[in-house]
């Protein structure tokens, strides 16, 4: 053989073989790294496909409390009785993952979490008693009177089935009765992957839900020293610390999850966040709630792990005067309102008159920003976001329920001619 002929042979091999290491080179990571042996035990051939299409997943799950305790992708995904399941190359799965799938490893979190105003309430301030059963709604109503025996609310008409599916249902679905009998979804809090109790912890991920003119938390905490102290020293939290050993080293700076949830420094955890809650604070007129007392000594007694009675005491004192007074403001304004249907002044289905919305906002807005504002530590929520609107409002009010009365006299009197 020629040295021309070697040559050449010698040229095309070290060109395929140059070639073949930059097409390799230039696959997706996910391709070539090897996993580990706990990984391939723990995703089995789950993997194999997922990992080419939806990598993310994938490495969300690696990433998981679950993956590093061996729970694998079918603990989670097989179905569970009353789901609808298919078959998906080989392995029945779940169509659709609920509470359900979680509670055979997290009962206790579970029948927490059912007893709070997170389940079944939450999808009743939409749609009512719809879609739940009799033994779903008498369960609820033991531990959240008046949450979900009641009907639906007049924007569900009023603004159409795709307003609240797109808009309203994107929270409250949180508490959807499913097909299996639960009730809610895990992963709103904890998303579907990394199941992490450091997204849970986050002020952001209470925020996707708690927040704007009728609920307003996220930017009363943004405001309040909690929020501004969260902000500055974040990298220094360990907000992925186990539950069962959170302590204020971990957590020297509260998030919702700590004041309403948390069991920090050997405190209970819970699941249900209103168990610490005494107001109802999103009513129009805010009463207390059953076991008020006990509900406020265990949150006096987180705030005593950071701060002292006296300060405490006095928050709470300042506080329930601001609800004393917007539950004033709010009956002098419902009074006003009750008064022209009583006289026949209004006529016709809620909010299909002006003024409907404007007591409306005057309590579902301004009053409960103030009330919210004043537990929170959010003066600017308390007055200008709270209370000067709901003066302002109450002026606007007498003025048009003035003007209504005028006019309803004039139409009568010009009937009697």
């Amino acid at each position: 053989m020629s040295f021309r002929s070697v040559f050449i042979a010698v040229a095309i091999a070290f060109a395929l073989i140059l070639g073949a290491f930059l097409v390799n080179r230039a696959r997706p990571n996910v391709e070539t790294r090897q996993p580990t042996a706990d990984f391939v035990r723990a995703s089995g051939k789950c993997a194999e496909c997922h990992a080419r299409l939806q990598y993310s997943v994938v490495h969300e799950y690696e990433m998981s409390a679950h993956a590093k305790k061996g729970v694998n992708c079918l603990d989670c995904h097989q179905p569970t009785q009353g789901q609808q399941k298919k078959d998906h190359h080989g392995f029945v799965i779940g169509t659709h993952l609920t509470a359900g799938n979680c509670r055979g490893c997290h009962e206790q979190i579970y029948q927490e979490f059912l007893r709070s105003r997170h389940a079944a309430p939450s999808w009743g301030a939409i749609y009512g008693e719809k879609g739940l059963t009799p033994e779903q709604v008498n369960f609820s109503e033991q531990y959240q009177p008046g949450g979900t025996r009641r009907p639906p609310h007049p924007f569900v008409v009023a603004e159409g089935g795709s307003a609240m599916a797109s808009g309203c249902e994107q929270c409250h679905s949180i508490g959807k009765p499913n097909e299996d009998g639960t009730i809610g979804t895990c992963t709103a809090c904890h998303s579907r992957h990394t199941s992490s109790v450091e997204l849970a912890r986050l002020p952001t991920t209470c925020a996707q839900c708690h927040m704007g003119p009728d609920h307003s938390q996220i930017e009363i905490y943004d405001e309040s020293k909690h929020g501004v102290m969260f902000a500055a020293q974040r990298q220094f939290l360990n907000l992925a610390a186990d539950p069962s050993r959170l302590t204020t080293r971990d957590m020297f700076v509260p998030t919702c999850a700590t004041c309403h949830m948390s069991g920090i420094n050997g405190l209970k955890v819970t699941h249900d966040p209103s168990d610490r809650l005494s107001w109802y604070l999103a009513n129009a007129v805010s009463e207390k709630r059953p076991n008020s007392l006990r509900a406020q000594a265990a949150m006096k007694q987180v705030c005593t792990q950071c701060h002292t009675q006296a300060l405490i005491d006095g928050v709470y004192t300042r506080a329930e005067q601001v609800v004393a007074g917007t539950n004033a403001r709010v009956l002098a304004a419902r009074a006003i309102v009750d008064g022209l249907r009583k006289d026949g002044v209004l006529a016709g289905p809620p909010f299909s008159n002006p003024i409907d919305f404007l007591y409306f906002d005057l309590w579902h807005y301004d009053g409960r920003t103030s009330k919210h504002g004043a537990f929170m530590g959010g003066a600017d929520f308390v007055q200008w976001h709270g209370n000067y609107p709901m003066l302002q409002k109450t002026v606007e009010l007498k003025h048009e329920a003035d003007a209504l009365r005028a006019a309803h006299a004039r139409s009568g009197h010009a009937a009697g001619e």
